[in-house]
């Protein structure tokens, strides 16, 4: 049987071998193409990116930021101390997709749009590489959850640091202060020495001691050479220079007497300042109401800063340096003085207070807060013990005002004191010169009588009065007030900022007044010595907040509660050896010998109590000339 055989046409082979070698060419040559430009995307395009990422993931150069130094009270108390923080961070190079990650970690730990938007501002002032903070302060099973899930989050980490820590939260958080994040602001002002100290470090000190002694606390910077993988972990330090830790503090504040004091003002506005007399050191510093310092550290929130800025009460008000009140009849003891130096009055000078006052030519009538008067034969003593304003209506009559202000300035009025915090405000004691320039308008005998009983023009901050009530306590010695008391163990000497020189029988007769006001049967302050055993010298006063029309009478009742007097009292003790100078101010608490004395009470029993302690006047001790004390 025939077979039928196709025969192979070599031809038509020969054209279907030509077309697949073609096809196979185009298929290499596109592939080699892809290979090509690949290659030249990574060698060329991307090449400085990839070569930092490849350098990246083996050796990099990190800052190590130093341990901030610590803050203790003059018994050793940590006020100020560093405690670990866990916080979730972020390098923004080694995300790919940065809002799938901020979703996924939302999931995990809470996440609110505080913490998102305070995020977004780091990013965009980091340094390249550089784990940014998302959340502080991280609780174990957060940082459990993170950990677990870490291999579906690339570049998300959980950092350990110290962080600052106030124990004991409001009570220093107007002396002390507190630290907070770099801002915006902070890098403005930063020079370029700034810049490197501040590598590695996110705080810096923002009120109070923190900020004064901001480049002590903050310590050196330091370096490490790390190898680290593609994720960023570290695989080993390769090098490293290690920082140098900021300095400790040793302040003069005593936390036992600091929280007598806060009780003793209780819920009420105001301020407490102690001072040792014997070297002006600051014992206690007292503003209320206060705050929690330990909301600023990492952060504070909206709502948080909102509550705080928008009271009524202004805790954030530091009212010990930046509150300047009329300080009232608180003068009348260094007016006396004055008055006695200047041979304006004398031991036996007195005067008839009929319950008012009159000027000659002058159709207004000056009444005092006793209507009916203080008797026939008032002398210094009694008008000191009962505050009688007649006796020194009469003697800033027939005194110069600019002799007055000279004497006050000599005891630290009208002028910042020159403590070491930040934001003290100068106060006022007027002169000619200063209503010719400030006011435009010459000086009017009922402008004195204004000065001599502490208002009108006249303002200063409880710390001043504390100043002027220890340098009167020290007889003419003016002490510069220290909070710090060492640095690092090296103490820091008290400074004298000028003497003033006083006749002895003058100082004897200020003191002798200063002690009938609170231990005579008729003085104004007998509740700052009440059942002591040893002998008080002070002085009360009230301020006016709201002016009062000629002839009518003070109704505390018919005021608001804001525009009530603030009560004021100022004292030393003991009379015989004094060691302590106090200043209180409570705000719109009308009485300062029934509100204010019993405050001051309270701090004069508490450190009475203490074993009494060598004076701080040494050959060590800094003199100032007047000059450089007014700076």
């Amino acid at each position: 049987m025939p077979h039928d055989y196709h025969l192979k046409d070599p031809h038509t082979e020969q054209r279907l071998f030509r077309n697949r070698m073609l096809v196979a060419l185009v298929g290499v040559i596109f592939l080699l193409g892809v290979l090509v430009a690949r290659f030249y995307n990574l060698q060329v395009v991307n090449y400085e990116d990839y070569r930092t990422q490849s350098d990246e993931n083996r050796i990099q150069v990190r800052p190590v930021a130093p341990t901030r130094g610590l803050i203790y009270d003059r018994n050793g108390i940590l006020l100020a101390d560093n405690r670990a923080s866990y916080n979730l961070s972020i390098v923004r190079e080694r995300v790919r997709d940065m809002d799938a990650t901020l979703e996924l970690i939302g999931n995990l730990v809470r996440l609110d749009e505080n913490d998102v938007t305070k995020f977004q501002k780091r990013l965009k002032r980091r340094r390249p590489y550089e784990p940014v903070p998302l959340r502080f302060r991280l609780n174990e099973d957060e940082i459990a959850r993170i950990s677990v899930n870490q291999f579906r989050m690339p570049g998300v980490s959980v950092e350990a640091e110290l962080v600052r820590y106030y124990s004991l939260g409001d009570l220093f958080a107007h002396s002390v202060g507190y630290v907070g994040r770099i801002s915006d602001r902070d890098l403005s002002n930063f020079t370029e020495d700034d810049v490197r100290r501040y590598r590695g470090t996110r705080s810096i000190g923002k009120v109070g001691l923190e900020r004064s002694y901001e480049d002590l606390l903050l310590g050196e910077v330091g370096y490490e050479n790390v190898e680290i993988n593609a994720r960023g972990r570290v695989l080993r330090v390769l090098e490293r220079q290690d920082p140098k830790p900021g300095s400790d503090l040793v302040l003069n504040l005593d936390a036992q007497l600091q929280q007598v004091a806060s009780d003793a003002l209780g819920d009420r506005r105001g301020a407490v300042v102690a001072i040792d007399v014997n070297s002006g050191g600051v014992l206690a510093f007292v503003s209320k109401p206060s705050f929690d310092p330990n909301l600023f550290v990492t952060g504070i929130s909206f709502a948080d800063y909102r509550a705080l800025s928008d009271s009524l009460d202004v805790p954030l008000f530091n009212r010990a340096v930046q509150g300047q009140y009329p300080p009232g009849s608180t003068l009348k003891p260094l007016m006396g003085l004055g008055g006695l130096q200047a041979g304006i009055i004398t031991r036996e000078s007195t005067v008839k207070d009929p319950g008012f006052y009159k000027l000659p030519n002058d159709p207004r009538i000056y009444r005092d807060h006793v209507r009916w008067g203080h008797g026939e034969k008032v002398d210094l003593i009694q008008a000191m013990a009962q505050s009688c304003d007649v006796y020194f209506w009469d003697m800033a009559h027939r005194w110069d005002i600019d002799d007055m202000h000279s004497i006050a300035s000599h005891f630290g009025l009208g002028t910042k004191t020159g403590i070491d915090l930040p934001m003290e405000r100068s106060g006022l004691f007027p002169s000619r010169d200063w209503k010719r320039g400030a006011r435009g308008m010459p000086w009017f005998p009922g402008d004195s009588l204004n000065a001599v009983l502490g208002q009108g023009f006249v303002l200063a901050t409880p710390l001043q009065l504390a100043v002027m009530t220890a340098t009167i306590a020290n007889r003419g010695t003016h002490y510069r007030p220290q909070m710090v008391k060492s640095i690092n163990g090296v103490e820091q000497p008290p400074e004298i900022l000028h003497n003033l020189e006083a006749r002895p029988d003058h100082w004897d007769l200020v003191f002798e007044g200063m002690e009938a006001v609170v231990n005579h049967r008729t003085g104004t302050g007998k509740r700052a010595g009440k059942d002591l055993d040893f002998r008080v010298a002070g002085k009360s006063g009230t301020a006016q907040v709201v002016g009062i029309a000629q002839g009518e009478r003070y109704d505390s009742e018919a005021l608001q509660e804001r525009h009530r007097d603030h009560a004021l009292f100022v004292a030393f003790a003991p009379v015989d050896n004094p060691r302590i100078a106090v200043s209180v101010l409570v705000e719109n608490g009308e009485g300062g010998g029934k509100v204010a004395a019993p405050v001051a009470r309270e701090l004069f029993a508490e450190w009475m109590s203490r074993p009494q302690l060598e004076p701080q006047k040494t050959a060590d001790t800094t003199y100032l000339s007047e000059g450089a004390g007014n700076g």
